[in-house]
């Protein structure tokens, strides 16, 4: 009995230890804290947010979130506080962080994790809001503050109220005072131009020029350029460019040799939103003909040859050659008669964009075959477009040009007047004018007799003439029999029509292989073009958003889309870059076949 009391007394000892020392770990573990705290909740979009990672234990492998939608400024910074105060100890072990935000809306700062004594321990997630800039102290010792009065990014409008389709340019300059410099800068938040035909003009080298600012003294850069022709009669809205800047700012220190010592300041600034008032195109005098024009042109309509046989060719040119918004209408077709075979126009551009806008000229050329000999008149050709210089609308109108075709075969059927100075032919009917040769005179008693006759009936040709049918039959069945399993072949139809689609719209730009700006233009014209015919949207609503969105809506998969918009935005870069007739042959190919893709799974 002794013995069986001591053991008893044992096992009790052992359970009272056993739960003093998980009384202890329990009561050490929960005194571990490991939490997240901000300098503030709310901030402006131009404030910056510190932010602690403190614990009270010594942890090991610290691992900090994410910090989307934040830049880091500064940081990881740790900090260690080990004291001894009447006995007991204090210990704390900071992370520290300064960010800025990227963007204005609500954001969460993530779980950061950190390992003490052998457990993982993550903090809770912080809510913070970010609104649109705030007004910050004005210390004029501030180096913040300095930076703020000396640093404005500008977009300079050359028009505030222009007329439909009539260009303006939007220059963005970086002003600084001659106090700070500015060391590096880059876009956070590039603007949109909906409603609005946009064209970039690079920015290669960024120079900095002695400049005014509200009539003081200032440093400029010019950022980027852009020239806009607006596609809608309203109030239109260019979103700001903003920036981030890092800029060095003089302080009140000096260095050993008695230099100043600077400081770097990050800064972001806007230039602000512009609205730009499109001005409708007057409808008083607005002729029937006019197909969008904007700006100052002259036409031109020439032959290559003014005298040539019948069954040679020449190239027919219809020319408009100016200032304006060349890109954004189209020419006045060509009248012929209809004894002139004429094909369909090969277009040239010959066009350059700088900061007063589109220059040059296009050109349809056409290839006139004539038929029969005779003199052909192309009828005078009119071509309206609208100044925006004068406020009016003005008609050219070509001369007329007289095409002499001096030997061939006659066409008795199309002879009309032999007095080429009436231009007022009436429509529908195509004027021929006679060489004086269409009439023969008849003879009234002819004698007329079978010629060869009997050398047919019996000969070989005969026989051959009764035969040929028979033997066309089989051949008749073969080409049926193809005709009906292609017609069958439903994907391969669709293969085929969609390959020969993408010829169709890119052969412009076949054509213009090896001549870098012409080959990325028409490649560029060839792609919204085929957008145009495909989803029936206008010019005005090619924005790369927009492209996806009804894509997409017609069924068709993310990846030709997104190699669609590579191709428009590679001909937008290409054609301010070197490039080699392999790379337009490698980029002509790859248009080709999205084409093709898109093509085959729109619906």
């Amino acid at each position: 009995m002794v013995g069986a009391h001591k053991e008893d007394n044992v096992s009790k000892t052992k359970i009272y230890i056993a739960s003093l020392f998980l009384l202890v770990a329990s009561s050490t573990l929960a005194q571990v804290k490991f939490e997240a705290k901000v300098s503030k909740s709310t901030l402006g979009v131009n404030e910056r947010l510190r932010i602690d990672f403190q614990m009270n234990e010594d942890g090991d492998n610290f691992t900090p979130p994410s910090f989307e939608n934040f830049k880091v400024v500064m940081g990881p910074n740790q900090s260690i506080s080990n004291s001894w105060i009447n006995g007991k100890r204090s210990f704390s072990k900071t992370y520290s962080y300064i960010l800025t935000p990227t963007r204005k809306g609500k954001f969460k700062i993530k779980q950061a994790t950190v390992e003490i004594n052998g457990q993982v321990f993550k903090t809770t997630p912080i809510d913070l809001v970010v609104t649109s800039a705030v007004e910050v102290p004005k210390d004029p010792n501030d180096p913040s503050y300095i930076a703020d009065q000396n640093l404005h990014l500008v977009a300079e409008v050359s028009k505030g109220n222009p007329y439909l389709n009539e260009d303006i340019t939007v220059v963005y300059k970086l002003y600084f005072g001659p106090t700070v410099n500015v060391t590096n800068f880059s876009e956070v938040d590039r603007p949109s131009y909906d409603g609005f035909w946009s064209h970039d003009m690079k920015v290669t080298r960024y120079e900095i020029k002695q400049d005014t600012y509200k009539g003081q003294p200032y440093n400029s850069i010019v950022i980027a350029r852009k020239v806009l022709y607006p596609q809608k009669s309203t109030k239109l809205k260019i979103e700001p460019l903003v920036l981030d800047v890092s800029v060095e700012v003089p302080t009140n220190r000096r260095d050993f040799f008695g230099g100043r010592i600077y400081k770097n300041v990050q800064k972001k600034v806007s230039a602000g939103r512009r609205t730009i008032n499109v001005k409708p195109l007057p409808e008083h005098g607005r002729p029937i003909d006019f197909t969008g024009a904007v700006g100052d042109f002259a036409l031109e309509v020439s032959a290559s040859k003014d005298a040539l046989k019948a069954g040679e060719s020449l190239q027919a040119k219809v020319r408009v050659k100016g200032k304006g918004n060349l890109k954004l209408f189209d020419l006045p077709k060509l009248n012929v008669p209809s004894s002139l075979e004429v094909y369909d126009p090969e277009r040239d551009n010959s066009i350059r964009t700088n900061l007063s806008g589109m220059q040059g000229s296009i050109t349809d050329s056409y290839t006139v075959v004539p038929q029969y000999q005779g003199k052909y008149p192309i009828p005078p050709i009119n071509f309206s477009y609208f100044n925006p210089d004068t406020e009016t609308y003005e008609t050219i109108t070509s001369p007329e040009v007289l095409i002499n075709v001096t030997e061939g075969p006659t066409n008795a059927d199309a002879i009309v007047s032999n007095n080429t100075s009436d231009t007022n032919i009436s429509a529908g009917k195509q004027a021929v004018l006679s060489t004086g040769s269409q009439f023969r005179f008849l003879k009234l008693r002819p004698n007329l007799q079978p010629k060869n006759v009997s050398q047919f009936f019996g000969s070989k040709a005969y026989y051959g003439a009764l035969l040929l049918p028979l033997l066309l039959i089989p051949l008749a069945i073969i080409v049926r029999k193809k005709k009906s399993a292609r017609n069958a072949d439903v994907e391969g139809n669709r293969l085929r029509k969609a390959s020969r689609l993408a010829k169709k719209y890119l052969s412009e730009a076949k054509k213009n292989l090896g001549k870098k700006e012409a080959f990325y233009e028409s490649m560029e014209r060839a792609l919204h073009n085929y957008l145009k015919a495909k989803l029936n949207i206008e010019t005005s609503e090619f924005s790369k958003p927009k492209i996806r969105e009804l894509l997409t809506e017609r069924g068709v998969s993310e990846v030709p889309i997104d190699q669609f918009i590579a191709i428009l935005e590679n001909c937008e870069l290409a054609r301010y870059t070197p490039a080699t007739v392999a790379t337009m042959k490698q980029d002509y190919n790859q248009a080709a076949q999205t084409i093709s893709d898109i093509d085959k799974q729109i619906k």
